[in-house]
């Protein structure tokens, strides 16, 4: 995860930074350029250090939850998928003082919250959120049918 994030940044800012915004689906998909100082989903809550400070604390947590359940692959896989792309963006911050965006989709608008166009993001954040996203329909949905481990324990019969 780390690593194909950190590649497709690095092709963002080679290929993207002298260049508008390429359409790959016309205005639907198109490659742009951003810096994002903030947050997720275009949030201020304080300066890049405060990002970076947070995004250390999530990841410990998330590495702790790995190691707690790591018996549980239905847990495991999306939380290393959650750390990794923490990992991703943490390096950004830690190079940049800021985190390369490039994809832009333009789905899910929302003009009642001044939203006209969706938040550019990057594979790190998009790895994240599918993560959240099934952990909680996995979770939340599914709870009553989940297996309590995966580990298989061989009897010494």
């Amino acid at each position: 995860m780390v690593v194909t994030d950190q590649a497709t940044k690095l092709l963002a800012v080679e290929y993207l930074s002298s260049r508008p915004s390429v359409e790959i689906l016309g205005k639907f998909f198109m490659l742009t350029l951003v810096y994002n100082k903030g947050g997720a989903m275009g949030t201020n809550f304080g300066s890049s250090l405060y990002y970076l400070v947070s995004s250390l604390l999530i990841l410990f947590v998330v590495l702790y939850y790995m190691y707690a359940n790591r018996t549980k692959r239905y847990l495991v896989y999306p939380l290393a998928c959650i750390a990794g792309g923490a990992i991703g963006n943490i390096i950004d911050r830690l190079r940049l003082g800021q985190v390369v965006d490039f994809i832009d989709i333009d789905f899910f608008d929302m003009p009642f919250l001044g939203i006209e166009r969706w938040w550019t993001f990057n594979i790190a954040d998009a790895a994240i959120s599918c993560s959240i996203v099934y952990l909680l329909i996995r979770i939340v949905i599914f709870h009553k049918s989940l297996p309590p481990d995966d580990s298989h324990h061989v009897s010494a019969e």
